[in-house]
């Protein structure tokens, strides 16, 4: 495993600089003076931050755990097509390029399902394939709030499926699969209709949101976690269950509003999903993804929380500005938002390094004399 970290690295840092590319866009869009540079930027907010940075991660996450060296198509793909994107925004290029990273994704999870045919996988396979298809309407003009509910879909799904997968140990019955499979078909449904009937679409996809939220509150094994005086699975429990409140908020708005094509309302459905549900995923996983990848520990502190804390505080904020029509509050909430990722990623990186001066201080120890 070691051997591979050299490999990581690049798209690790194409996967980061697609993700501050991407907050950046996310400024500009929300109404802050800032600098656009290039001026195609605000556009690709959405592909930098689901394909730039997400798709590129998880891809990457799918090819250290299995290993064939022709996976790396996939998070090479979607890291370059992110730049070439913004780089020759008048060619078709770069969206190329993030397609092709999707459909080799779809071929990893598909060979995850041809190997271990179970539930998880096979939600986990169908979660690319709404990144593929997502992508596939994108590169042919389809507008991108037509397009951004399969995004949408790549990362619910793949989340539902992962979370699945981690509670297996929990024995379910069949009921319990039965369920779940259930809530990610009505979700699923929901999607696919979108792009045709979107009234239709927002409605039933906001149903299946509930649903799999309702589901994963309940049979989550982060439901067991969060009662242990573990600190570290106590932390990621927490931010697991406050993702899937904010995944139920989302399906909750969308079945009251409908389709939005833009506006506060649309920040709203959306940002619910890829900040509150997507963002709290990350800061919960990111202790167990990132040493995976890297081989890297990271010393946990309390101070994880700070950011956890600043970015639902923020996201209330952000979401109380959409509804009550108050864009001043939908800013500042934005930008909090970012702040939060930030501060997250700082935290992170100290703990990382605090964790690796530790190791070094002790392999420096000088053994006791009765031992030696």
């Amino acid at each position: 495993m070691k051997k591979e970290f050299p490999v990581v690295v690049p798209f690790l840092v194409l996967s980061i600089l697609a993700l501050f590319m991407g907050l950046w866009a996310g400024l500009v869009r929300l109404g802050w003076s800032l600098p656009v540079l290039p001026g195609s930027l605000p556009m690709q907010h959405g592909p930098l931050m689901v394909s730039g940075f997400l798709g590129t991660m998880i891809a990457l996450e799918r090819v250290v755990a299995i290993r064939q060296r022709w996976m790396f198509a996939a998070p090479f793909s979607s890291g370059t097509g992110w730049v070439l994107s913004l780089a020759l925004p008048a060619l078709q290029i770069g969206p190329l390029l993030i397609t092709l990273g999707s459909l080799f994704t779809t071929g990893i999870l598909l060979h995850m399902v041809r190997r271990e045919t179970k539930i998880y996988t096979i939600t986990m396979a169908i979660g690319a394939l709404c990144w593929l298809i997502g992508n596939v309407l994108w590169l042919f003009g389809t507008p991108v709030f037509l397009v951004v509910w399969w995004w949408a879909a790549f990362l619910v799904l793949t989340i539902a499926g992962e979370r699945l997968e981690l509670s297996r140990v929990l024995r379910f019955k069949r009921q319990h699969y039965q369920l779940f499979a259930l809530a990610a078909a009505i979700f699923l449904s929901g999607v696919g209709l979108y792009t045709w009937l979107p009234e239709v679409g927002a409605r039933v996809s906001g149903a299946g949101m509930l649903a799999l939220a309702a589901w994963l509150l309940r049979y989550d094994i982060a439901r067991r976690n969060i009662r242990r005086t573990v600190a570290l699975p106590r932390y990621i429990a927490t931010c697991l269950f406050s993702g899937y409140v904010w995944l139920a908020f989302s399906g909750i708005l969308s079945l009251l509003f409908g389709a939005q094509y833009a506006g506060l309302l649309y920040d709203a459905i959306l940002h619910s999903v890829f900040v509150g549900f997507v963002l709290s995923m990350i800061f919960g996983h990111a202790p167990i993804i990132v040493p995976a990848l890297t081989q890297i520990k990271v010393f946990y502190s309390r101070s994880f929380y700070l950011p956890v804390i600043l970015l639902h505080a923020s996201l209330i904020l952000r979401i109380a500005g959409d509804l009550a029509g108050s864009n001043p509050a939908r800013m500042w909430g934005g930008i909090l938002n970012e702040i939060a990722l930030l501060a997250f990623l700082a935290i992170f990186v100290t703990g990382a390094a605090r964790q690796r001066q530790t190791q070094a201080a002790a392999k420096l120890t000088p053994l006791p004399k009765s031992i030696v």
